[in-house]
Parts: structure tokens; sequence; C-alpha cells
């Protein structure tokens, strides 16, 4: 019997709801479960894999497997922490089979499967990335967080941390246009630019008013449009722009509710609002919004 494939895949810069959706499809298949075999097929992707790569991650059990913005954090047994990001085309395909055959039958893997990984179990987990942005470090646990990857992120925007009262603290101190304070990593870990856009647009707010002019009232309302435009991308596995897919295999569905992403010339969504989104050009990258209800 074949080898039943589930596969993650994002071949556009992945925000934090297809990390978020790769982590829970990655997480049954890794948690508990004992690295027998790992194999780099590279020496590098973006970065050179560590000294000993395959080597230090052979027999180890992973113990958790966590997200911190848009960076999978696999914990190891032996104090060690995995450090995955996906740049703009990395993708892990998951495939259920029987222990071994996955090493043996090299006819199945692609000329852009970089990481093999089988486990205990006799899953597979591989790694492909065609354009190689993506890299994979280790990291002890107990210096993680002053990591120069980590140390500096902000908030986690479905945590509990984020709330108006936050927003009208952190916003108040920026110059700079409210989009461009909403992508500042440093404030909050993980937006990026399609639902900032979107979160903007439910919270009737322009991209280009002035951060610091945002008060309780305003900040209150965008916080719980962040929250709501992230949780509703997260339980739709993500937006397809390309090809992004579930481990199921089914595709990442929230770009079916978009209501300014991509939109530009295209009536406004708001029931009430006759106006047409526009595209912008904000610190180089396309902001999509309504000129009518967004003030």
């Amino acid at each position: 019997m074949g080898a039943r494939f589930r596969s993650v895949v994002i071949l556009t810069m992945p925000e934090l709801p297809e990390v978020e959706t790769v982590r829970r499809g990655l997480e049954p298949a890794l948690v508990g479960r004992v690295l027998t075999k790992v194999e780099a097929r590279r020496a590098d992707l973006r970065f050179p894999f560590p000294q000993n790569f395959a080597m230090r991650l052979t027999g180890r059990t992973v113990t958790a497997l966590s997200r911190r913005a848009k960076y999978l954090l696999a914990d190891l047994d032996d104090g060690n922490v995995l450090i995955a990001h996906l740049g703009m085309s990395g993708s892990f395909r998951v495939e259920d089979d029987v222990p071994g055959r996955f090493h043996n039958e090299r006819s199945r893997l692609s000329a852009h499967d970089h990481v093999l990984i089988e486990t205990d179990r006799g899953t597979h987990i591989i790694y492909n990335d065609p354009r190689r942005f993506g890299f994979m470090l280790l990291v002890p646990r107990a210096e993680l967080a002053e990591h120069k990857l980590i140390k500096g992120l902000g908030i986690e925007p479905l945590g509990n941390e984020l709330d108006g009262r936050y927003l009208m603290s952190v916003l108040a101190k920026r110059a700079t246009s409210l989009k461009a304070a909403l992508l500042d990593q440093r404030l909050i870990a993980g937006l990026g630019n399609i639902y900032v856009c979107e979160a903007l647009f439910r919270a009737g707010l322009s991209p280009k008013r002035s951060a610091k002019t945002i008060g309780a009232v305003r900040a209150a309302k965008l916080a719980d449009a962040i929250r709501a435009v992230l949780g509703e991308a997260v339980s739709a596995g993500g937006s397809s722009l390309r090809d992004h897919a579930q481990t199921t295999g089914e595709l990442g569905y929230f770009q079916h509710s978009f209501r300014v992403y991509g939109r530009a010339g295209q009536p406004c969504a708001a029931p009430s609002c006759s106006g047409t989104v526009r595209r912008i050009v904000q610190n180089g990258r396309s902001t999509f919004y309504c000129p009518a209800c967004q003030r």
C-alpha cells in the first residue's frame, strides 16, 4: 500500500495564521516522537545548517512544538530548540508510511526536498523549499529568550496581552502611519501585510492615519479586529494565495473572506458604504483599503 500524504505548502510569505496552521498540522506527527533518522540533503538554506545538524537531531524526542511570531519552535529532550522559518517557499510534507521505506525509496523525493525526518512511528516529515529562503537553527532552550531572532519580538496578538490599552500605549509613541506601526514586529509579533489590511478595514481605520492619533475607543476596536481576523484565518487554515494547504491536503480558505486585500477597484464590502477599494504603496508594500469608510 502506498504512503498516505498530508501536506503543508506555502508559496507566499507566510503570516501568523499560516505558520500556526503548519504548527497544528505537524504537532501530532512530532510531539512525543523520537526522531530515528534525519538527513540534510544540502549544506545550507538561507543560512548554513548548524554543525552536525542531522546527527544532533537523530535520537532526540520532540517534547513540544510551539510558535513565536512566524517561527516554529520544536523543543527537544536534550534541552535544545529547533527553530524553523519557512521563508517564502518553505513547506512541510507529512507522509504516514512504514519505517525504513522513506530513506530507501529516493525516487519519491524532489530536488527541493532538503530535510528528511523519520520518527519511531514510521511517519516521515519532509521539508521542501525551492527558493531556500527558509532556515533551521538549533539553540539551547536556556538561551532562546535572548537569541537575536526572538529577543526583540513584541507580544503575541492571539495572547491575552493584546487589548486596547496596550495598543493605545505603544501607538501613542509612534510617529509613523498606523499600518507601519502594526507591522513593526517589536510591537506585535507575527502580524503581516494581509491581516493588517483586513483588521484595519474591520476597525474602520485608515492605514494612512498617524499611529499616535488612536484613542481608547479606536484602540479597543482595533485590538478586537486584529484578534478576530487572525482567529478566523487560523480556523480557515490560513490564506491560499497560491498553494497553501493544510495537513489534510485541503487548501486554506480565508482568502475567500478578504474584504479589502487584493480587491482594488471593487466595491467596498461594508453594507452601508458606496466606496471603492483602493490600492496604495506604503513602505514598499501594497495596502488595500476603502477611503470612504476607513478614517
